[in-house]
């Protein structure tokens, strides 16, 4: 997940509240401390952390729960109300025909960004049409050119012109049968007076709907002085920020940007075109301090264009602990999207199991990377062996391995991984409550994400 360290940290914090026996002054201001200590490493302004920590100890100290709600759990929803107000505005990227305009320095991901915007539209129905108007950068008319085949999109591009306007104008003409056009312009090593006057001219002629700023996550607090740069120059509408999922920083580039009060619309999560999320606040909170994200989950179940009682069979049999590896079997191809099993998992509230269960990422990133050797693997296995997974010896291991060609290693490292998913799903098993809040939303229900909180 991104910000793990920050992550592991609060969920620690919070469970030490909720664990203590009773709250007094000096466990208050020992879980400021924490919060502090955890605010920083992930790069947030030591300003703002002062401000947030000291209004949460305030708050603690002198606000009464209300009728019915315990000390411990006021404290809790005083530290996840002032943490979202560092997290910026809570606004939704409308989803229907515009043109987008990209803009930023180079380095920051933005005409990769362009694709992995262009498949998130297309995945909603909408029809995506990319405009190279990068004409300083080598490389870039080709490299988008490329991103478009690869994601069914269309391009329009003229290599050697070195007119940006003129690109613009004629590719939103030959691409007017799209509803959404995103441009990709140029960008420079610093913010000079060349590029904004290049971008403001852009903008004044061809009036786009949206101006949003790509942003690297890397660079931390130093995000903020491009953004208020930018945003002086060309009023952007919102950012995307990108390579969250690579750096401890992402704290400082989010709260940062938060001061421009444009919204973060979007963020980067991988290196896959479909590694990249709406942002919203709330979830993203929600899911930092391990309360589950119930939404997400709906919208990677959606993903994998399952019937209602294909994803209930699902997970039931994830759930029943008891599962083997013909199920894993069909649940992986379910799952076989690049980063989709991880985006599943990601959005569960493992949090709050029994026990502090965790899956660990690394065994999602190979259950993504591996997912086709593993399928051969169990195509050469038995159906008496996919139904008892116990019976695969060293004998029959070797002959797995042989007849598949994927070695005895990976075999091997297949069970392995088969038996850390089970290990994990029996903790599932346990929480009643999620099954049944998650079952109803399968069938059309209306739980929100406050429900899921309360009840499990």
């Amino acid at each position: 997940m991104v910000l793990d360290n920050l992550s592991e940290s609060l969920k620690g914090i919070l469970h030490k509240i909720s664990g203590a026996s009773y709250i007094d002054k000096d466990t208050i201001k020992e879980v400021t401390r924490e919060i502090q200590r955890a605010l920083l490493k992930a790069d947030v302004n030591v300003k703002l952390v002062l401000k947030l920590t000291n209004t949460v100890q305030e708050r603690a100290l002198n606000e009464k729960p209300p009728a019915g709600m315990t000390g411990q759990d006021y404290i809790i929803k005083i530290i996840y109300e002032e943490l979202l107000k560092i997290l910026g505005t809570d606004a939704n990227f409308d989803l229907k025909p515009q043109t987008i305009m990209l803009v930023g320095l180079y380095g920051n991901g933005k005409t990769t960004t362009t694709g992995k915007l262009a498949r998130l539209f297309t995945k909603k129905g909408l029809s995506t049409g990319l405009i190279a108007a990068d004409v300083h950068r080598p490389g870039a008319y080709e490299q988008l050119n490329q991103i478009s085949k690869e994601i069914n999109a269309g391009f329009y591009g003229e290599k050697g012109e070195k007119n940006p306007l003129k690109i613009v104008n004629n590719g939103i003409k030959q691409l007017s049968e799209y509803k959404i056009k995103i441009i990709d312009t140029s960008g420079r090593d610093s913010l000079d007076q060349e590029l904004i006057n290049e971008v403001r001219e852009i903008k004044s002629k061809v009036k786009p709907d949206a101006v949003l700023f790509v942003i690297d996550a890397t660079l931390g607090q130093q995000a903020g002085p491009q953004a208020k740069a930018l945003n002086d120059a060309v009023s952007i509408n919102g950012v995307i920020i990108t390579k969250m999922d690579g750096t401890g920083k992402a704290g400082g580039a989010l709260s940062a940007v938060a001061d421009i009060k444009a919204p973060v619309y979007f963020i980067g999560t991988g290196e896959h075109m479909d590694d990249i999320q709406i942002f919203n606040p709330k979830k993203f909170l929600s899911r930092l301090l391990g309360m589950g994200d119930i939404d997400s989950l709906m919208e990677v179940v959606e993903e994998t264009n399952m019937t209602e009682e294909e994803a209930e069979a699902s997970l039931d049999k994830m759930m029943s602990g008891k599962f083997d590896l013909k199920d894993m079997y069909d649940i992986w191809e379910k799952f076989a999207k690049p980063g989709l099993l991880k985006k599943f998992f990601g959005a569960l509230p493992l949090g709050k199991m029994p026990g502090g269960a965790k899956i660990d990422d690394s065994q999602l990133d190979q259950a993504d990377e591996k997912l086709r050797v593993y399928r051969v693997i169990l195509d050469s296995m038995t159906y008496y062996e996919l139904e008892n997974p116990d019976v695969l010896n060293a004998k029959r291991i070797k002959r797995v391995a042989t007849g598949s060609g994927m070695g005895e290693k990976n075999v091997r490292q297949l069970l392995k991984e088969y038996n850390a998913m089970k290990k994990n799903v029996k903790a599932m098993k346990k929480n009643r409550n999620f099954k049944k809040l998650l079952k109803t939303q399968l069938k059309g229900g209306n739980f929100s994400l406050d429900d899921l909180e309360s009840k499990i």
